[in-house]
């Protein structure tokens, strides 16, 4: 039997038609359009690590996760090998989803401070966190063609909560770049020129769009160098519970 697949125009056209966020969440689960990611993230579901070898690893892409009426959504790179490759929802089970989560607890977005499993009873409030590309990639790079074929899941999810959305957290260059094509796509609004540079706390507001922060990512490369501080990141949130108008 032949390996499935998706071409990129049958990612455009199964995006197109999720009329609600579950229908969505559906139809990037089933994604086999990029064979680099589909070989890495089944590799690594098969093989497992020690510490989770007793645990049926998801190995799909992977959906967004919280509010559908969400007013501020946290734009990832993609998911981790071991953390939503493992578990099926976003940042959840490995470290950097223990700083996010806790960030988003001592904010009041979250229920809990830490997410181990889908059914851990994690809630999110006015927040909805998804990636830029769905599958985890090897060495968490996706090429530029992995990018651009994933991109219209983003597009569309960013389409099913625009009535609400008025604030994107971007984590790191990588979703930053990744939100001006959304911008133009979903809102009809040209990226300012030159384009605004990442960096941690960067903010920008277009008339018509949701405010765009940028927030260095929660990996451990920047959790554990000091680099990305508890007290960084409560500013972040703080500044896009405020732009919400989040209660």
């Amino acid at each position: 039997m032949s390996p499935r697949t998706t071409t990129s125009a049958q990612v455009t056209t199964n995006a197109r038609r999720a009329t609600d966020l579950a229908a969505l969440d559906a139809a990037v689960s089933d994604c086999f359009a990029c064979p680099r990611l589909v070989a890495w993230r089944t590799e690594i579901a098969h093989t497992r690590r020690a510490a989770f070898r007793d645990q049926e690893y998801w190995g799909r892409p992977v959906p967004g996760f919280g509010a559908a009426d969400a007013r501020i959504a946290i734009l990832g790179l993609a998911p981790a090998a071991h953390g939503g490759n493992r578990t099926g929802r976003i940042f959840t089970g490995d470290r950097s989803g223990d700083v996010l989560f806790a960030a988003l607890h001592r904010a009041g977005l979250a229920n809990q401070a830490h997410s181990v499993s889908r059914d851990d009873g994690l809630t999110l409030t006015d927040t909805r966190i998804f990636a830029a590309v769905r599958c985890a990639p090897p060495d968490n790079k996706p090429t530029p063609t992995e990018r651009d074929t994933c991109a219209p899941w983003l597009r569309r999810e960013v389409e099913l909560i625009r009535p609400t959305l008025r604030v994107v957290v971007a984590l790191g260059g990588f979703a930053w770049a990744a939100w001006w094509p959304v911008l133009t796509q979903v809102y009809g609004l040209r990226a300012p020129v030159p384009r605004p540079t990442f960096g941690h706390g960067a903010r920008v507001e277009i008339p018509g769009a949701p405010m765009l922060l940028g927030c260095y990512h929660v990996s451990q490369q920047n959790t554990f160098t000091g680099r990305l501080t508890p007290s960084m990141l409560d500013d972040v949130f703080t500044t896009a519970r405020r732009a919400a108008g989040a209660p």
